[in-house]
C-alpha cells in the first residue's frame, strides 16, 4: 500500500486575498464558505491535489519546510513575471542562481517554487 497527495493545506491569514492569489496562479476555481477556510479545485480535466486555504490568527514564524513547486504552461520567465504581477515576489532561500528554478513568496511569504520544465 502507498499514500499519495490529495490537498496541500496552508495556513492563511486574509483568506480573501490568498483565494484570489493561488486561484489565479493555479486556474483554480474557489470555494468559500463562511467558516473562515477556502477550498481550491483543479479546472476539469486536469489532475492534481485540490489546495485547503485554512484560516488562522497568526503570521507564518519562519521558512516553509514544505513547498510547492510549480511548473508553467509556458515559459519560465513569462509565469515568473506573471505571478509577480498577482503579487507573489522573489525570495532569497540561498539558492545560487544556478538552480532550475525561481523561488518566489506569495503574498503571505510562504515560498514557492516555479520550475524550468518537469522535475529531474
Amino acid at each position: 500500500m502507498t499514500a499519495h497527495v490529495a490537498q496541500y493545506t496552508l495556513d492563511v491569514t486574509d483568506l480573501d486575498l490568498m483565494a484570489r492569489f493561488w486561484s489565479a496562479a493555479l486556474g483554480y476555481t474557489v470555494s468559500q464558505g463562511g467558516d473562515g477556510n477556502a477550498k481550491l479545485y483543479p479546472p476539469p480535466g486536469r489532475a492534481g491535489p485540490t489546495v485547503w486555504l485554512q484560516g488562522c490568527g497568526t503570521p507564518k514564524p519562519g521558512k516553509n519546510r514544505l513547498h510547492l513547486d510549480l511548473v508553467a504552461d509556458g515559459g519560465q520567465a513569462a509565469e515568473v513575471d506573471r505571478l509577480i504581477g498577482l503579487g507573489a515576489r522573489r525570495a532569497d532561500v540561498g539558492q545560487t542562481g544556478a538552480e532550475g528554478f525561481v523561488v518566489l513568496a506569495d503574498p503571505e511569504d510562504n515560498e514557492f517554487c516555479v520550475l524550468d520544465g518537469p522535475p529531474r
